[in-house]
């Protein structure tokens, strides 16, 4: 039991660290349930331990490219003169769906594959030109060559500009899907998922994970008991709810910083 593994086990650590079974903690099964939940959240969407960085792949089928040459049509009307009837809105659907655990969309590599590229390409005729004896040829001079290709690339072709909102669970591709995305051509990500810890079990013995859920508790417990504040029960102890929540609430600061500060990831330049 000193190293939980199960959500259960996690609640049962939170409490006996709460002072249970010496002492009552006045709080619901249901509420702690409720309170490690909002822990897991705040513990994927903010500690760098709580999510992986990988590569997903999907295949763009005939079906779907051509469901993203269609429209979706939101029809409005003016709020102080409708004399003119409807407006249609027109949105195209270039979205593609995406688990639910996906939380942060880095990149899509380019759809096209520029390493089998054709012999009179201008790529592949500068590299023979330029590296046709590399007994003899400075990798300073083939590396800044690279980099003049990539921005003469990035100026010509661009990136496919995308746009993603986790709780969509939709990637949007804002390109001509049926004249730039080939039948059955894979699309590669790059993201940000959160882990499963009913596949990955050593999250719920995470040790910020384990205080922050026990703060929550504790803090829970303090709500529940702050109403009954003052009076007073056999041998006159009185409860003191209030002084429960606050020390919780102080010890949920501290902790939401000391992740920010040392356990979180570095935010990106750019997001979806």
């Amino acid at each position: 039991m000193a190293t939980p593994a199960t959500k259960d086990a996690l609640k049962e650590h939170c409490l006996r660290a709460l002072g249970k079974p010496v002492i009552e903690v006045n709080v619901d099964p249901d509420q702690c349930d409720d309170r490690i939940d909002d822990a897991l959240q705040y513990y994927a969407e903010y500690h760098m331990d709580g999510v992986e960085r990988m590569y997903l792949k999907y295949q763009m089928t005939s079906a779907q490219i051509t469901r993203g040459s269609t429209d979706s049509t939101t029809n409005v009307t003016d709020s102080v003169d409708n004399t003119g009837g409807a407006y249609a809105w027109l949105e195209q659907k270039v979205w593609i769906p995406l688990p639910a655990s996906v939380i942060s969309v880095l990149r899509i590599f380019p759809v096209t594959d520029h390493s089998t590229v054709p012999m009179f390409d201008m790529k592949y005729q500068m590299r023979l030109n330029d590296l046709w004896d590399f007994t003899s040829t400075s990798m300073v001079n083939y590396q800044m060559l690279q980099e003049h290709l990539d921005l003469i690339d990035h100026l010509l072709t661009g990136e496919v500009p995308i746009r993603f909102n986790q709780h969509q669970n939709r990637l949007y591709l804002d390109m001509d899907w049926p004249n730039e995305i080939p039948a059955d051509q894979y699309l590669v990500i790059e993201c940000y998922r959160k882990l499963d810890p009913t596949t990955y079990t050593d999250v719920y013995n995470d040790i910020f994970l384990k205080k922050y859920a026990t703060a929550l508790i504790k803090k829970q417990w303090g709500a529940n008991l702050i109403k009954f504040n003052g009076v007073s029960m056999l041998g006159g102890v009185q409860m003191n709810g209030e002084t429960i929540y606050s020390q919780a609430d102080e010890e949920i600061k501290l902790l939401e910083e000391q992740l920010l500060n040392g356990y979180g990831l570095p935010a990106d330049m750019m997001i979806g």
